[in-house]
């Protein structure tokens, strides 16, 4: 039989250590950062539990800076406008539940507000908005929209009619990309499903955000462009600061 030889205390610490610090890396729970790759119809298939911060002097989460989007839209694939053929509204799942009775137009208001209170059903009650399109400030909830910065019938006509319901239901939802934000109602209606060619937000000073946004949205679902829209998006990047 043989001798057992006694560990030193130490030395066993050491080693306990080591096992458990080995089980709780980034990937012991499936984590790790976000690659900025597009998002695939397996990790798309539920919106994402919680909101994403804006940083930087941006309103909205998710931006890349100029010359990134300069970039990406350098690198969409430009396809003429696509049929709205077969869309419906109904075909993109909005709002979905984020959780705690709150779906995803109020976490966009508490989100996009200041000093917004909400009641026991997730509705927002008192706060203040400025819309990114217009400069207005608002204080009543009831007059803003949340708008899908690449309106849903945009994003149809330009790729999303190939997709499943769940990735359909992604970017309806998509709370991580600048997709979705807080605007008066009006500003939202006067854009309806249009594309930057077509419409612009009044508040110019806005378009230096707004082109980024729109880019990395489409960029990141392979979403195509047109000429036109192609051009009016270099023209918006145009005005951001150097």
């Amino acid at each position: 039989m043989a001798r057992q030889i006694p560990v030193p205390g130490a030395v066993l610490a050491a080693a306990l250590l080591l096992a458990v610090a080995g089980c709780s890396g980034p990937d012991a729970a499936g984590g790790g950062a976000e690659t900025g790759a597009r998002p695939s119809a397996s990790r798309s298939s539920s919106p994402p539990a919680d909101d994403a911060k804006p940083t930087g002097g941006d309103v909205l989460p998710g931006m890349v800076s100029t010359a990134v989007a300069r970039t990406r839209l350098a690198g969409l694939k430009v396809a003429p406008v696509g049929t709205m053929a077969g869309y419906s509204r109904d075909k993109f799942t909005h709002w979905a539940q984020q959780g705690n009775k709150c779906d995803t137009r109020e976490v966009v208001l508490k989100r996009d507000g200041t000093g917004v209170t909400q009641d026991a059903e997730c509705r927002a009650v008192s706060g203040t908005w400025k819309s990114l399109y217009d400069g207005v400030a608002v204080t009543d909830a009831a007059a803003m929209d949340i708008d899908h910065m690449v309106p849903l019938a945009e994003g149809w006509r330009s790729g999303a009619a190939g997709w499943d319901a769940a990735r359909r239901k992604a970017f309806a939802n998509d709370l991580t990309r600048p997709q979705l934000l807080a605007v008066t109602a009006a500003s939202n209606r006067s854009k309806g499903d249009q594309s930057p060619d077509l419409w612009q937000p009044p508040d110019r000073a806005s378009w230096c955000q707004y082109g980024r946004a729109w880019t990395t949205v489409k960029s990141s679902y392979g979403l195509t462009v047109t000429e036109p829209e192609k051009k009016m998006l270099t023209t918006m990047l145009d005005t951001c600061a150097s």
